[in-house]
């Protein structure tokens, strides 16, 4: 759940308070280097790029534009949006951030945006730090939410992020019953790979719809966030692997391996960097990656899908990508944007992501 979620050194970050377990004292940030640009930073850590050796063969057909909704649950609702900001619900909490998208005027009153229960101020770079403010009550760091079903560990991080990104619903369902499906027709495992993985969602809901899952991020945090979150769920003795590593150099040594996967996710960030400093951009290095997920995909593939977040594309250059790395495996690509609808009558829909999948039929 990705806008988006540093894949390089964060804040640290406390242990969720659990049932019973008293909030341990905030951390200070760790001290902040001299803000450099992307392109210093990329110079002094630059990672070596293989020539990309294109698959040949016809290109598969293409849907687009595809706009995935998501619409308000009991779980969450984006229940207002604009001046630059937005006001959602996160099960039992009210949350106010900042939304570099909202550019129209709000909805409701005042009084719906001041009364809410937690407010992100501060920095609002998408990795920029920042606190929140409880205009109500204290607020523990963490709360207890739930996707379809599935509990897990909301907290309030720093970077204004909670640990989930609501719009990736419509894939995760869109995973699961692929994999229900596929576990229905026969008995072959569904292998699913999941790159910058995050806090876990998408590789419990393929665990627990009977997936073999390896999930993959650069973060340590992220990576003890997202193995609480599979005991939060009752998930911790399903196959899952916890890798935490660049995400470049694991599928280079996969594809060594000759390892293979029916599903593939990737979301990654616009930059970040590797636990041994690799540098991530990805402009740059998704082309690589891309036709890495080719070679790992299994003969029987399902999917592939890429989300992309904070970037100057299009959903059309994404396709034209995911084409060309699919180039004689038939199926088809679907490209667009995810968007989120609001609460009530004369809702708008919040566009948050370009993504582009390539699915086998």
């Amino acid at each position: 759940m990705k806008h988006r979620k540093p894949s390089g050194p964060k804040r640290e970050e406390r242990r969720p308070a659990g049932p019973g377990r008293r909030p341990e004292p905030a951390l200070d940030p760790e001290p902040r280097p001299r803000r450099e640009s992307v392109e210093e930073i990329a110079r002094e850590n630059r990672r070596e790029r293989p020539a990309v050796e294109w698959p040949s063969g016809a290109r598969p057909g293409f849907s687009t534009p595809v706009i995935l909704e998501v619409e308000p649950t009991g779980d969450y609702a984006l229940l207002d949006s604009g001046d630059g900001e937005k006001l959602e619900r996160y099960g039992p909490l009210t949350i106010r951030r900042p939304e570099n998208q909202a550019i129209w005027p709000r909805r409701l009153a005042p009084g719906a945006w001041d009364g809410a229960d937690a407010i992100f101020t501060g920095d609002t770079d998408e990795e920029g730090a920042g606190r929140w403010r409880f205009p109500r009550e204290a607020h523990g760091e963490t709360w207890a939410m739930r996707q379809d079903g599935l509990p897990y560990w909301g907290r309030f991080t720093s970077f204004r992020h909670v640990g989930v990104f609501p719009e990736q619903a419509v894939h995760w369902r869109f995973m699961v019953e692929a994999i229900e499906r596929a576990r229905a027709e026969s008995s072959r495992p569904v292998r699913v790979l999941n790159l910058f993985g995050y806090t876990g969602l998408a590789s419990l809901l393929a665990a627990r719809a009977g997936a073999e899952v390896t999930h993959v991020d650069a973060s340590k945090r992220a990576i003890a966030w997202a193995r609480e979150n599979a005991e939060v769920a009752g998930l911790a003795d399903k196959p899952i692997r916890w890798i935490c590593e660049d995400a470049v150099r694991y599928a280079e040594r996969e594809a060594r391996r000759g390892s293979s996967y029916e599903i593939i996710l990737l979301d990654p960030p616009k930059f970040g960097r590797g636990p041994k400093g690799e540098v991530w951009q990805i402009f740059e290095d998704l082309p690589h990656l891309l036709v890495l997920m080719r070679q790992l995909l299994a003969d029987r593939p399902l999917a592939l899908v890429l989300t992309a977040y904070s970037i100057r594309s299009s959903f059309y250059s994404l396709a034209a990508l995911m084409g060309e790395t699919m180039r004689g495996q038939g199926g088809r690509i679907e490209s667009g944007e995810l968007v989120i609808r609001e609460e009530g009558e004369d809702a708008r829909l919040l566009s948050t992501s370009l993504f582009s999948r390539w699915v086998s039929s």
